[in-house]
């Protein structure tokens, strides 16, 4: 054929409904549930065309926003014996044949293609080559539409988080040390709830929230049940999805209603300043090992311990037991980690700094920002305060 797909010296392939597989909708940002197949033909010059694949009846609103060349149909790629009536095996079977027309014996794929796609390929005689970074690398580096949905995610988030933190120092106490607000008991599930309304009136999913209170705080990943009291350090961990550009927020932050302990101020002191330590060591080239060990360096110098607790520990054991963040784009956790063995950073990407310390005696403190990656440093998309208390703020 005469068109750029008949010259390409590299083919590659992605497959899947975009509003499920990441990578199709990062290549293409085009939003549907649907089976899709993306076809990039590149050559020594680098990409050469996108062509987009999608069901006939989201073909005009494709050609208006997907980041493609070209947008066809299944039906214009109809093997001999037909189309499957089953859509995702039509859409297997058509991106085989559109190859196959193409004289294309063979195709980069990435690690989320569905096996269904493979299948065809193969019974079309087209061998497939699967590179582990492709879709992973690439995602990395946040573009500036990618950047701006972020900071537009992150603000909502944070919004939402004040709410969380203002209810919860601003409420009475009940004799027994309970929190009351307007007139019942307030408890982790009713705080998940405000959240819940608050980011769905605001266009965000939400997966549920941590609110853990006291010792339930002391497990990094619980997510908090039953009433709040008053005296105790209170996780408030947010990360909703915004609907629309499907671009994640994650912030933490840590609330004490009343009296602060001052076992929980040493805490939280500690982690703040692991947490400045950590933002500072951030840059273009540095290591995600690095940054975690900034961190490391600051919680072990305040005489506290990193990793999980030894069998038989005393309930005053503190440490922190997780690394000191992870990537966040289109999924909520996504590379590079910030940990042992985490990778050089790359300009662009987008990082959560959240260090914390954890205690069955006293509970956990962590604290948590989101940064975004520059050649000599960072951008902070955070500007909530970050002490524990909140009736002012």
């Amino acid at each position: 054929m005469a068109d750029s797909a008949a010259k390409a010296d590299r083919v590659w392939m992605f497959a899947g409904a975009p509003a499920t597989n990441p990578v199709v909708y990062h290549r293409v940002r085009f939003l549907v549930g649907d089976p899709t197949v993306v076809i990039e033909w590149g050559g020594d010059g680098g990409r050469k065309e996108r062509w987009f694949m999608v069901r006939d009846i989201e073909m005009e609103r494709a050609r208006r926003l997907a980041r493609a060349d070209r947008v066809y149909c299944p039906a214009d790629w109809a093997p001999s014996g037909g189309l499957s009536g089953d859509r995702e095996t039509a859409t297997a079977q058509a991106a085989a044949e559109l190859l196959r027309r193409h004289g294309v014996r063979h195709v980069i794929v990435d690690r989320s293609l569905p096996m269904i796609y493979a299948h065809h390929l193969q019974e079309a005689g087209i061998t497939v080559t699967c590179d582990l970074e492709l879709g992973v690398v690439d995602r990395r580096a946040k573009d500036e539409q990618e950047i701006a949905w972020l900071e537009q995610a992150q603000h909502v988030t944070e919004e939402a988080v004040l709410l969380a933190c203002r209810t919860i120092a601003r409420a009475t106490a009940s004799r027994s040390g309970v929190l009351m607000h307007e007139g019942q008991e307030l408890t982790s599930e009713r705080i998940k709830a405000m959240l819940d309304v608050f980011l769905m009136q605001r266009g965000y999913e939400n997966p549920e929230s941590i609110v853990a209170g006291g010792p339930q705080g002391a497990d990094c990943h619980d997510h908090g049940h039953g009433p709040l009291r008053t005296g105790e350090p209170i996780i408030i961990d947010v990360f909703p999805r915004c609907r629309a550009t499907r671009y994640w927020g994650d912030c933490t932050r840590t609330v004490v209603h009343g009296e602060i302990p001052d076992a929980v101020e040493q805490m939280h002191r500690t982690v703040v300043a692991a947490k400045q330590a950590a933002v500072a060591a951030v840059r273009a080239g540095q290591t995600g090992e690095a940054v975690h060990q900034a961190t490391v360096a600051v919680i072990q110098r305040a005489g506290y311990q990193t990793g999980l607790p030894p069998a038989g520990a005393a309930d005053d054991y503190c440490a922190m037991t997780h690394g000191t963040g992870h990537g966040v784009g289109l999924e909520v956790h996504e590379p590079p980690l910030l940990d042992r063995g985490g990778p050089p950073l790359l300009a662009g990407d987008c990082l959560t700094i959240e260090p914390g310390l954890y205690c069955r005696r006293w509970g956990g403190v962590r604290v948590e920002d989101m940064v975004i990656v520059t050649p000599d440093g960072c951008r902070n998309l955070n500007r909530l305060p970050e002490g524990l208390d909140w009736r002012d703020a």
